[in-house]
Protein backbone atom coordinates (compact mmCIF):
# COMPACT_ATOMS: atom_id res chain seq x y z
CA UNK A 1 0.00 0.00 0.00
CA UNK A 2 2.93 2.34 0.46
CA UNK A 3 3.42 2.88 -3.26
CA UNK A 4 -0.30 3.18 -3.89
CA UNK A 5 -0.82 5.77 -1.15
CA UNK A 6 2.00 7.93 -2.56
CA UNK A 7 0.34 7.78 -5.99
CA UNK A 8 -3.01 8.73 -4.46
CA UNK A 9 -1.46 11.53 -2.40
CA UNK A 10 0.66 13.14 -5.11
CA UNK A 11 -1.41 12.49 -8.24
CA UNK A 12 -4.90 11.11 -7.75
CA UNK A 13 -6.36 13.28 -4.96
CA UNK A 14 -4.91 16.53 -6.34
CA UNK A 15 -6.41 15.67 -9.75
CA UNK A 16 -9.90 15.89 -8.19
CA UNK A 17 -9.64 19.67 -8.62
CA UNK A 18 -9.48 19.27 -12.41
CA UNK A 19 -12.67 17.24 -12.81
CA UNK A 20 -15.51 19.04 -14.61
CA UNK A 21 -17.86 20.24 -11.88
CA UNK A 22 -20.90 19.16 -13.89
CA UNK A 23 -19.69 15.55 -13.80
CA UNK A 24 -18.05 15.60 -10.37
CA UNK A 25 -20.73 13.60 -8.54
CA UNK A 26 -20.55 10.90 -11.19
CA UNK A 27 -16.75 10.91 -10.96
CA UNK A 28 -16.74 10.64 -7.17
CA UNK A 29 -19.16 7.71 -7.21
CA UNK A 30 -17.01 6.00 -9.84
CA UNK A 31 -13.89 6.64 -7.76
CA UNK A 32 -15.42 5.29 -4.54
CA UNK A 33 -16.75 2.14 -6.20
CA UNK A 34 -13.58 1.31 -8.12
CA UNK A 35 -11.01 2.22 -5.47
CA UNK A 36 -12.81 0.09 -2.88
CA UNK A 37 -12.16 -3.02 -4.99
CA UNK A 38 -8.43 -2.29 -4.85
CA UNK A 39 -7.90 -0.81 -1.41
CA UNK A 40 -10.26 -2.75 0.86
CA UNK A 41 -8.90 -6.26 0.14
CA UNK A 42 -5.29 -5.08 0.49
CA UNK A 43 -5.99 -3.22 3.72
CA UNK A 44 -7.84 -6.25 5.10
CA UNK A 45 -4.93 -8.57 4.29
CA UNK A 46 -2.51 -6.07 5.85
CA UNK A 47 -4.55 -5.92 9.05
CA UNK A 48 -5.01 -9.70 9.26
CA UNK A 49 -1.33 -10.40 8.56
CA UNK A 50 -0.33 -7.70 11.06
CA UNK A 51 -2.44 -9.36 13.75
CA UNK A 52 -1.06 -12.79 12.82
CA UNK A 53 2.54 -11.56 12.93
CA UNK A 54 1.97 -10.09 16.38
CA UNK A 55 0.30 -13.30 17.60
CA UNK A 56 3.16 -15.47 16.26
CA UNK A 57 6.00 -13.10 17.17
CA UNK A 58 4.97 -10.94 20.13
CA UNK A 59 7.18 -7.93 20.63
CA UNK A 60 7.64 -4.25 20.03
CA UNK A 61 8.17 -4.39 16.26
CA UNK A 62 4.93 -6.18 15.42
CA UNK A 63 3.04 -4.25 18.11
CA UNK A 64 4.10 -0.99 16.46
CA UNK A 65 3.20 -2.46 13.06
CA UNK A 66 -0.32 -3.32 14.22
CA UNK A 67 -0.62 0.07 15.92
CA UNK A 68 0.26 1.83 12.66
CA UNK A 69 -2.29 -0.28 10.78
CA UNK A 70 -4.93 0.57 13.38
CA UNK A 71 -4.21 4.29 12.98
CA UNK A 72 -4.45 3.91 9.19
CA UNK A 73 -7.85 2.21 9.49
CA UNK A 74 -9.08 4.87 11.92
CA UNK A 75 -7.91 7.66 9.62
CA UNK A 76 -9.60 5.99 6.67
CA UNK A 77 -12.86 5.49 8.56
CA UNK A 78 -13.08 8.84 10.32
CA UNK A 79 -11.25 11.28 8.04
CA UNK A 80 -11.04 10.17 4.40
CA UNK A 81 -14.30 8.23 4.04
CA UNK A 82 -16.52 11.00 5.46
CA UNK A 83 -14.86 13.54 3.15
CA UNK A 84 -15.44 11.29 0.15
CA UNK A 85 -19.07 10.88 1.20
CA UNK A 86 -19.49 14.65 1.24
CA UNK A 87 -17.76 14.94 -2.13
CA UNK A 88 -20.30 12.51 -3.59
CA UNK A 89 -22.79 15.40 -3.24
CA UNK A 90 -20.74 17.53 -5.60
CA UNK A 91 -17.54 19.45 -6.22
CA UNK A 92 -16.12 21.33 -3.23
CA UNK A 93 -12.62 22.78 -3.64
CA UNK A 94 -12.19 23.26 0.12
CA UNK A 95 -13.11 19.64 0.83
CA UNK A 96 -10.65 18.45 -1.80
CA UNK A 97 -7.89 20.50 -0.14
CA UNK A 98 -8.92 19.05 3.23
CA UNK A 99 -8.79 15.54 1.75
CA UNK A 100 -5.28 16.08 0.37
CA UNK A 101 -4.01 17.63 3.62
CA UNK A 102 -5.64 14.97 5.79
CA UNK A 103 -4.28 12.15 3.67
CA UNK A 104 -0.70 13.10 4.56
CA UNK A 105 -1.29 11.28 7.86
CA UNK A 106 -2.07 7.98 6.13
CA UNK A 107 0.78 8.52 3.68
CA UNK A 108 3.24 9.00 6.54
CA UNK A 109 1.86 6.05 8.53
CA UNK A 110 2.06 3.68 5.55
CA UNK A 111 5.54 4.93 4.72
CA UNK A 112 6.81 4.39 8.27
CA UNK A 113 5.15 0.97 8.35
CA UNK A 114 6.76 0.02 5.05
CA UNK A 115 10.19 0.94 6.41
CA UNK A 116 9.54 -0.97 9.66
CA UNK A 117 8.39 -4.13 7.86
CA UNK A 118 11.27 -3.93 5.35
CA UNK A 119 13.86 -3.63 8.12
CA UNK A 120 12.23 -6.45 10.10
CA UNK A 121 12.06 -8.79 7.13
CA UNK A 122 15.61 -7.97 6.03
CA UNK A 123 16.83 -8.64 9.55
CA UNK A 124 14.95 -11.94 9.72
CA UNK A 125 16.39 -13.08 6.38
CA UNK A 126 20.04 -12.30 7.17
Amino acid sequence: MCGLIWLIQLVHYPSFSFIDQDRYREFQRFHMFKIAWIVFPIMTVELASGALLLAKHPGLTWSVNLGLLTLIWLSTAFIQTPIHSKLERGFDAQLIRTLVRGNWLRTALWHVRSILVSISLTSALT
